[in-house]
């Protein structure tokens, strides 16, 4: 089936994590192979309601939820969320954060919609998808987190200095 696919499209999409030969079948008949319907990334997640709403009212905030959708394709991109969550992947190390974070359900959209934009790059540009594990996007993350906590405390005039070991 693999092999299949890759004739019809030119690229592999099975090596997106999540999306195995049946859920790229389905994401090829919903959406087709031209991708051309959608000018960004935003533009597809929007469609399939991956993305959040903006229900303002007068300057406030009334709700921001994704909006509820019928869309088969979206059920089987969340079902591949939760089950990329069990990973040991970079995909699952985001969903695992988020899940701790924010909440299981806000974690599977986020993961859902992160992997309908690998679908749509891997469609529109050809780019191939290559895991660079859960480890390396722990290791960023550690480095995002330190990062910002040294600019905020250079914001407040102070200065943090590494912890010197004592060897004894």
């Amino acid at each position: 089936m693999r092999e299949k696919l890759y004739r019809l499209i030119g690229t592999d999409l099975t090596q997106i994590h999540g999306i195995r030969p049946f859920l790229a079948l389905r994401l090829i008949s919903e959406c087709g192979t031209d991708m051309n319907k959608w000018p960004t990334e935003k533009h597809f997640t929007s469609w399939l309601t991956l993305c959040p709403g903006s229900k303002i009212s007068g300057g406030k905030v009334m709700s921001s939820h994704s909006r509820k959708s019928n869309n088969r394709v979206v059920a089987h991109l969340r079902l591949a969320a939760t089950t990329v969550g069990r990973s040991d992947t970079a995909l699952g190390a985001f969903y695992r954060r988020l899940s701790y974070r924010v909440g299981k359900a806000k974690a599977v959209t986020a993961t859902a919609r992160k992997i309908a934009i690998l679908f749509y790059n891997a469609m529109k540009y050809g780019t191939k998808y290559q895991d660079p594990g859960s480890e390396y996007y722990e290791m960023r993350y550690k480095e995002r987190v330190i990062k910002n906590l040294k600019r905020q405390a250079e914001r407040m005039g102070m200065f943090l200095q590494a912890k010197e070991e004592c060897v004894s």
